[in-house]
Protein backbone atom coordinates (compact mmCIF):
# COMPACT_ATOMS: atom_id res chain seq x y z
CA UNK A 1 0.00 0.00 0.00
CA UNK A 2 2.86 2.38 0.91
CA UNK A 3 4.54 1.65 -2.45
CA UNK A 4 1.34 2.48 -4.30
CA UNK A 5 0.91 5.75 -2.39
CA UNK A 6 4.49 6.70 -3.19
CA UNK A 7 3.97 5.93 -6.88
CA UNK A 8 0.84 8.08 -6.95
CA UNK A 9 2.71 10.93 -5.22
CA UNK A 10 5.56 10.71 -7.73
CA UNK A 11 3.14 10.66 -10.67
CA UNK A 12 1.16 13.58 -9.27
CA UNK A 13 4.34 15.58 -8.65
CA UNK A 14 5.62 15.05 -12.19
CA UNK A 15 2.21 15.76 -13.69
CA UNK A 16 2.10 19.10 -11.88
CA UNK A 17 5.68 20.07 -12.71
CA UNK A 18 5.84 23.17 -14.89
CA UNK A 19 8.37 23.99 -17.60
CA UNK A 20 9.21 27.68 -17.91
CA UNK A 21 10.85 28.72 -21.18
CA UNK A 22 13.14 31.70 -21.65
CA UNK A 23 15.73 32.93 -24.13
CA UNK A 24 18.17 35.77 -24.59
CA UNK A 25 21.20 37.37 -22.96
CA UNK A 26 24.41 35.39 -22.46
CA UNK A 27 25.60 38.00 -19.88
CA UNK A 28 23.42 36.52 -17.04
CA UNK A 29 23.47 32.90 -18.28
CA UNK A 30 25.75 31.62 -15.47
CA UNK A 31 23.44 32.95 -12.73
CA UNK A 32 20.19 31.96 -14.47
CA UNK A 33 21.57 28.42 -14.85
CA UNK A 34 22.46 28.25 -11.18
CA UNK A 35 19.09 29.66 -10.10
CA UNK A 36 17.28 27.20 -12.39
CA UNK A 37 19.18 24.26 -10.90
CA UNK A 38 18.25 25.10 -7.30
CA UNK A 39 14.72 26.21 -8.25
CA UNK A 40 14.04 22.83 -9.86
CA UNK A 41 15.60 21.02 -6.92
CA UNK A 42 13.28 22.84 -4.52
CA UNK A 43 10.04 23.09 -6.53
CA UNK A 44 10.25 20.38 -9.21
CA UNK A 45 9.60 23.07 -11.85
CA UNK A 46 12.05 23.32 -14.71
CA UNK A 47 13.46 26.43 -16.40
CA UNK A 48 14.64 25.92 -19.96
CA UNK A 49 16.76 28.99 -20.79
CA UNK A 50 18.48 29.37 -24.16
CA UNK A 51 21.55 31.61 -24.06
CA UNK A 52 21.22 33.07 -27.59
CA UNK A 53 22.03 36.76 -27.07
CA UNK A 54 19.82 39.71 -26.15
CA UNK A 55 18.77 40.38 -29.76
CA UNK A 56 17.37 36.84 -30.00
CA UNK A 57 15.69 37.17 -26.59
CA UNK A 58 13.91 40.39 -27.61
CA UNK A 59 12.82 38.75 -30.88
CA UNK A 60 11.50 35.60 -29.20
CA UNK A 61 9.41 37.38 -26.54
CA UNK A 62 8.12 39.82 -29.20
CA UNK A 63 7.00 36.77 -31.23
CA UNK A 64 5.58 35.17 -28.02
CA UNK A 65 7.58 31.94 -28.54
CA UNK A 66 8.91 31.89 -24.93
CA UNK A 67 7.55 32.69 -21.45
CA UNK A 68 10.23 35.35 -20.93
CA UNK A 69 12.91 37.12 -22.90
CA UNK A 70 16.19 38.36 -21.42
CA UNK A 71 18.18 41.41 -22.51
CA UNK A 72 21.05 43.50 -21.17
CA UNK A 73 19.84 46.27 -23.48
CA UNK A 74 16.88 47.84 -21.69
CA UNK A 75 13.91 48.66 -23.91
CA UNK A 76 12.52 52.19 -23.69
CA UNK A 77 8.95 52.67 -22.40
CA UNK A 78 7.94 53.44 -26.03
CA UNK A 79 9.40 50.17 -27.35
CA UNK A 80 7.73 48.21 -24.55
CA UNK A 81 4.37 49.81 -25.30
CA UNK A 82 4.73 49.08 -29.02
CA UNK A 83 5.28 45.35 -28.36
CA UNK A 84 2.99 45.18 -25.28
CA UNK A 85 5.85 44.07 -23.03
CA UNK A 86 6.85 44.48 -19.38
CA UNK A 87 10.44 44.81 -18.11
CA UNK A 88 12.34 44.48 -14.84
CA UNK A 89 16.02 44.07 -13.82
CA UNK A 90 17.46 40.92 -12.19
CA UNK A 91 21.17 41.49 -11.44
CA UNK A 92 23.94 43.97 -12.19
CA UNK A 93 27.28 43.14 -13.78
CA UNK A 94 29.94 44.73 -15.95
CA UNK A 95 31.59 44.48 -19.33
CA UNK A 96 35.37 44.11 -19.16
CA UNK A 97 38.21 44.27 -21.68
CA UNK A 98 40.13 40.99 -21.56
CA UNK A 99 43.28 40.28 -23.52
CA UNK A 100 45.81 37.58 -24.36
CA UNK A 101 49.31 38.99 -24.72
CA UNK A 102 51.78 36.15 -23.90
CA UNK A 103 54.72 38.52 -23.32
CA UNK A 104 52.98 40.29 -20.41
CA UNK A 105 50.97 37.35 -19.02
CA UNK A 106 48.44 38.40 -16.38
CA UNK A 107 49.82 41.95 -16.00
CA UNK A 108 46.93 44.38 -15.62
CA UNK A 109 47.13 47.20 -18.16
CA UNK A 110 45.57 50.67 -18.23
CA UNK A 111 43.22 51.63 -21.05
CA UNK A 112 41.54 55.02 -21.35
CA UNK A 113 38.54 56.03 -23.46
CA UNK A 114 40.67 57.04 -26.47
CA UNK A 115 42.70 53.79 -26.39
CA UNK A 116 39.62 51.54 -26.38
CA UNK A 117 37.97 53.67 -29.07
CA UNK A 118 41.06 53.68 -31.32
CA UNK A 119 41.58 49.91 -30.90
CA UNK A 120 37.98 49.20 -31.93
CA UNK A 121 38.11 51.81 -34.73
CA UNK A 122 41.14 49.93 -36.11
CA UNK A 123 43.49 52.88 -35.57
CA UNK A 124 45.72 51.30 -32.91
CA UNK A 125 46.96 48.08 -34.49
CA UNK A 126 49.98 47.05 -32.38
CA UNK A 127 50.34 46.34 -28.66
CA UNK A 128 53.47 48.52 -28.55
CA UNK A 129 51.67 51.53 -30.08
CA UNK A 130 53.17 54.71 -28.54
CA UNK A 131 49.81 55.70 -27.06
CA UNK A 132 49.42 52.36 -25.23
CA UNK A 133 53.04 52.61 -24.03
CA UNK A 134 52.34 56.09 -22.70
CA UNK A 135 49.40 54.70 -20.64
CA UNK A 136 51.53 51.79 -19.41
CA UNK A 137 55.09 53.08 -18.90
CA UNK A 138 56.08 50.16 -16.63
CA UNK A 139 54.79 47.38 -18.90
CA UNK A 140 56.99 45.99 -21.66
CA UNK A 141 54.31 45.90 -24.39
CA UNK A 142 55.43 43.76 -27.37
CA UNK A 143 55.57 44.42 -31.11
CA UNK A 144 52.54 42.19 -31.71
CA UNK A 145 49.43 42.73 -33.80
CA UNK A 146 46.20 43.38 -31.89
CA UNK A 147 43.43 40.91 -32.76
CA UNK A 148 40.17 42.78 -32.08
CA UNK A 149 37.30 40.49 -31.07
CA UNK A 150 33.65 41.55 -30.91
CA UNK A 151 30.26 39.83 -30.88
CA UNK A 152 28.82 38.40 -34.08
CA UNK A 153 25.26 38.06 -32.72
CA UNK A 154 22.72 40.62 -31.46
CA UNK A 155 23.97 41.28 -27.97
CA UNK A 156 23.16 43.29 -24.86
CA UNK A 157 26.83 43.08 -23.88
CA UNK A 158 27.54 44.89 -27.17
CA UNK A 159 24.79 47.40 -26.30
CA UNK A 160 26.44 48.23 -22.94
CA UNK A 161 29.95 48.41 -24.44
CA UNK A 162 28.97 50.55 -27.45
CA UNK A 163 26.71 52.74 -25.30
CA UNK A 164 29.77 53.56 -23.16
CA UNK A 165 31.93 54.14 -26.25
CA UNK A 166 29.29 56.49 -27.70
CA UNK A 167 29.36 58.53 -24.49
CA UNK A 168 33.16 58.83 -24.26
CA UNK A 169 34.30 58.89 -27.89
CA UNK A 170 32.66 61.43 -30.26
CA UNK A 171 34.07 59.69 -33.35
CA UNK A 172 32.51 56.38 -32.29
CA UNK A 173 29.16 58.08 -31.65
CA UNK A 174 29.23 59.71 -35.08
CA UNK A 175 30.53 56.80 -37.19
CA UNK A 176 29.32 53.65 -35.39
CA UNK A 177 26.83 54.45 -32.62
CA UNK A 178 25.41 51.93 -30.17
CA UNK A 179 22.97 49.04 -30.24
CA UNK A 180 22.72 45.27 -29.84
CA UNK A 181 24.38 45.03 -33.29
CA UNK A 182 26.63 47.63 -34.91
CA UNK A 183 28.74 47.82 -38.08
CA UNK A 184 32.18 47.08 -36.67
CA UNK A 185 35.05 49.05 -38.26
CA UNK A 186 37.46 46.17 -37.60
CA UNK A 187 37.86 42.79 -35.92
CA UNK A 188 36.50 39.25 -35.87
CA UNK A 189 33.20 38.07 -34.37
CA UNK A 190 32.48 35.48 -31.71
CA UNK A 191 29.03 34.17 -30.80
CA UNK A 192 27.92 34.90 -27.26
CA UNK A 193 30.12 35.89 -24.33
CA UNK A 194 31.39 32.30 -24.53
CA UNK A 195 32.49 32.74 -28.15
CA UNK A 196 34.34 36.01 -27.54
CA UNK A 197 36.05 34.57 -24.44
CA UNK A 198 37.23 31.50 -26.38
CA UNK A 199 38.42 33.62 -29.31
CA UNK A 200 40.55 35.79 -27.01
CA UNK A 201 41.94 32.71 -25.21
CA UNK A 202 43.14 31.14 -28.44
CA UNK A 203 44.30 34.34 -30.23
CA UNK A 204 47.74 35.60 -29.25
CA UNK A 205 47.39 39.39 -29.23
CA UNK A 206 43.63 39.14 -28.81
CA UNK A 207 41.41 41.66 -27.00
CA UNK A 208 37.66 41.36 -26.50
CA UNK A 209 34.80 42.69 -24.37
CA UNK A 210 32.96 40.14 -22.20
CA UNK A 211 30.85 40.05 -19.06
CA UNK A 212 33.00 40.11 -15.91
CA UNK A 213 32.17 36.55 -14.80
CA UNK A 214 33.35 35.05 -18.14
CA UNK A 215 36.79 36.68 -17.79
CA UNK A 216 36.97 35.68 -14.12
CA UNK A 217 35.99 32.04 -14.73
CA UNK A 218 38.50 31.75 -17.59
CA UNK A 219 41.30 33.41 -15.62
CA UNK A 220 41.78 36.14 -18.24
CA UNK A 221 43.36 39.47 -17.25
CA UNK A 222 41.02 42.49 -17.25
CA UNK A 223 42.15 46.03 -18.06
CA UNK A 224 41.79 48.97 -15.71
CA UNK A 225 39.49 51.43 -17.50
CA UNK A 226 39.72 55.19 -17.05
CA UNK A 227 36.45 56.56 -15.64
CA UNK A 228 34.90 60.00 -16.01
CA UNK A 229 36.74 61.27 -12.91
CA UNK A 230 40.05 60.44 -14.61
CA UNK A 231 40.91 57.35 -12.50
CA UNK A 232 41.93 53.94 -13.85
CA UNK A 233 39.58 51.48 -12.15
CA UNK A 234 39.70 47.68 -12.10
CA UNK A 235 36.40 45.84 -12.39
CA UNK A 236 35.38 44.31 -9.05
CA UNK A 237 32.16 43.74 -7.11
CA UNK A 238 32.90 46.94 -5.16
CA UNK A 239 33.60 49.17 -8.19
CA UNK A 240 30.55 47.79 -10.08
CA UNK A 241 28.42 48.36 -6.97
CA UNK A 242 29.59 51.99 -6.99
CA UNK A 243 28.06 52.38 -10.47
CA UNK A 244 24.86 50.63 -9.39
CA UNK A 245 24.47 53.11 -6.54
CA UNK A 246 23.51 55.83 -9.05
CA UNK A 247 20.54 53.90 -10.49
CA UNK A 248 17.09 55.45 -9.97
CA UNK A 249 14.89 52.39 -10.82
CA UNK A 250 11.59 54.04 -11.69
CA UNK A 251 8.78 51.49 -12.12
CA UNK A 252 6.68 54.04 -14.05
CA UNK A 253 9.44 53.87 -16.71
CA UNK A 254 9.54 50.05 -16.54
CA UNK A 255 12.90 50.27 -14.72
CA UNK A 256 14.69 51.64 -17.80
CA UNK A 257 18.19 52.46 -16.53
CA UNK A 258 21.63 52.77 -18.11
CA UNK A 259 24.67 52.42 -15.82
CA UNK A 260 27.55 53.27 -18.17
CA UNK A 261 29.91 56.20 -17.44
CA UNK A 262 28.51 56.91 -13.97
CA UNK A 263 30.26 59.42 -11.65
CA UNK A 264 32.46 58.53 -8.65
CA UNK A 265 36.22 58.20 -8.32
CA UNK A 266 36.08 54.43 -7.68
CA UNK A 267 33.26 53.68 -10.14
CA UNK A 268 33.87 51.11 -12.88
CA UNK A 269 32.56 52.84 -16.03
CA UNK A 270 31.24 49.94 -18.18
CA UNK A 271 28.60 48.55 -15.80
CA UNK A 272 25.06 47.48 -16.61
CA UNK A 273 21.97 45.68 -15.37
CA UNK A 274 20.32 42.78 -17.17
CA UNK A 275 16.56 42.68 -17.71
CA UNK A 276 13.63 40.30 -18.13
CA UNK A 277 10.88 40.95 -20.68
CA UNK A 278 7.34 39.57 -20.29
CA UNK A 279 4.29 39.58 -22.56
CA UNK A 280 1.66 41.76 -20.92
CA UNK A 281 -1.12 40.13 -22.99
CA UNK A 282 -0.20 36.59 -21.84
CA UNK A 283 -0.53 36.87 -18.05
CA UNK A 284 -0.64 33.11 -17.39
CA UNK A 285 2.68 32.54 -19.18
CA UNK A 286 4.16 35.62 -17.52
CA UNK A 287 3.08 34.36 -14.09
CA UNK A 288 5.07 31.16 -14.69
CA UNK A 289 8.14 33.35 -15.24
CA UNK A 290 7.53 35.60 -12.21
CA UNK A 291 7.17 32.48 -10.01
CA UNK A 292 10.78 31.67 -10.91
CA UNK A 293 12.09 35.22 -10.50
CA UNK A 294 10.26 35.71 -7.19
CA UNK A 295 12.07 32.59 -5.94
CA UNK A 296 15.36 34.01 -7.33
CA UNK A 297 14.87 37.38 -5.60
CA UNK A 298 14.03 35.69 -2.30
CA UNK A 299 16.53 32.82 -2.33
CA UNK A 300 19.03 33.41 -5.13
CA UNK A 301 21.17 36.35 -3.94
CA UNK A 302 23.89 34.13 -2.50
CA UNK A 303 24.22 32.25 -5.80
CA UNK A 304 24.46 35.55 -7.70
CA UNK A 305 27.15 36.81 -5.30
CA UNK A 306 29.13 33.55 -5.63
CA UNK A 307 29.32 34.34 -9.36
CA UNK A 308 30.30 38.00 -8.74
CA UNK A 309 26.99 39.51 -9.87
CA UNK A 310 25.38 42.28 -7.81
CA UNK A 311 21.86 41.35 -6.61
CA UNK A 312 19.08 43.94 -6.72
CA UNK A 313 18.65 45.85 -3.44
CA UNK A 314 15.64 44.90 -1.27
CA UNK A 315 13.81 48.19 -1.92
CA UNK A 316 14.06 47.58 -5.69
CA UNK A 317 12.74 44.02 -5.32
CA UNK A 318 9.76 45.47 -3.45
CA UNK A 319 9.13 47.86 -6.37
CA UNK A 320 9.35 44.94 -8.83
CA UNK A 321 6.78 42.91 -6.84
CA UNK A 322 4.44 45.94 -6.85
CA UNK A 323 5.01 46.37 -10.61
CA UNK A 324 4.04 42.73 -11.24
CA UNK A 325 0.88 43.17 -9.19
CA UNK A 326 -0.09 46.41 -10.96
CA UNK A 327 0.33 44.71 -14.35
CA UNK A 328 -1.50 41.48 -13.51
CA UNK A 329 1.52 39.14 -13.68
CA UNK A 330 2.26 38.56 -9.98
CA UNK A 331 2.64 34.83 -9.23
Amino acid sequence: MKKLALAVAVLTGSALAVEITGAGATFPYPVYSKWAYYFEKETGNRVNYQSIGSGGGIRQITNRTVDFGASDAPLTPEELQKHNLLQFPTVIGAVVLSYNVPEIGKTVINLDQKAVCDIYMGKIKKWNDPYLKQLNPNVNLPDRNIVVVHRSDGSGTTWIFTNWLSKVCPEWKEKVGFGTSVKWPTGVGGKGNEGVTNYVKRSQGGIGYVEYIYAKQNNLPMARIKNREGNFVEPSVRTIQNAAGYAKWDKSKHFYEVLTDQPGKDTYPISGATFILLAKDQPERSKKATTFFKWAYEKGDKYAQELNYIPMPQNVKKLIFEYWKENGVAP
